[in-house]
């Protein structure tokens, strides 16, 4: 009996799988358009007024901008930054900010590395499902793709209330399971990177992330139902008598 529930396990554990790599994949992809996207950062800039706490022009936190999206996605290090501070050019960032970049910087390329694993799987998935079984194994790709998008919108909302009840303890629990180091502890006082990216702008970036989410699992669902509408029409297209024509 074991033996029979093992086999049948172990053929369900490459569609569990495949519906586990959705949510992976849409989350990640949503995560980096996030980190990539000036206009959230500007956003963040114009909402929490940062050119009048922080003494730097908004042209000049765009520019910075930029150089931190560079330096996300370069294996230059460290993060070097100058701007002008009240019209005096300096570093922007201390070395403690400086060492927290880093450990922020492999964060992000764990992310961009499990979306491409999530990503690999699922168009390997399918590929050798093709190649093995032909349309047959539509129904499997259909079922994780329903499963996985099911499981991303779910995860998504138990964030986002997470996030909208006690965004403050789970910024912190973020921190605390993420980085190794206290080098995240930083003063709002005096580090700019604090000043540049108030726990506002986190929470707005948490929200993009959520509505990007929600909405390509959305969009992938949309798709499956079109093509199964489709098929099923071709099907009773084909199932249709012929109209028979005297000669």
């Amino acid at each position: 009996m074991f033996e029979v529930f093992l086999r049948a396990g172990m053929r369900r554990l490459p569609v569990v799988l495949f519906a586990a790599a959705v949510p992976l994949l849409l989350i990640c992809a949503s995560v980096t358009w996030a980190v990539n996207e000036i206009r959230l950062y500007e956003h963040g800039f114009d909402t929490y007024d940062v050119p009048l706490v922080t003494g730097i022009e908004r042209e000049d936190l765009v520019v910075a901008a930029k150089e931190i999206r560079g330096y996300f996605n370069s294996t230059r290090e460290p993060l070097d930054v100058r701007t002008r501070i009240f019209g005096e050019e300096r570093d922007l960032f201390n070395h403690r900010e400086v060492l927290h970049m880093h450990d922020v910087k492999r964060l992000i390329w764990g992310v961009y590395g499990v979306g491409a694993a999530a990503a690999l799987y699922l168009l390997a998935f399918l590929c050798l499902g093709l190649r093995l079984r032909g349309r047959a194994v539509g129904p499997q790709v259909t079922r994780g793709v329903v499963w996985g998008a099911g499981l991303t919108v779910g995860v998504v909302v138990l964030v986002g209330l997470l996030s909208v009840t006690g965004f403050d303890s789970l910024f912190l629990f973020f921190h605390e399971v993420s980085f190794s180091n206290d080098f995240w502890m930083l003063d709002p006082r005096r580090d700019f990177l604090v000043m540049m990216f108030p726990q506002g702008f986190w929470f707005d970036a948490t929200m993009f992330v959520a509505f990007v989410t929600v909405g390509l699992a959305v969009l992938l669902l949309g798709s499956v139902a079109a093509v199964r509408l489709l098929g099923r029409w071709q099907e009773r297209r084909r199932e249709r008598p012929t109209a028979q024509h005297p000669a």
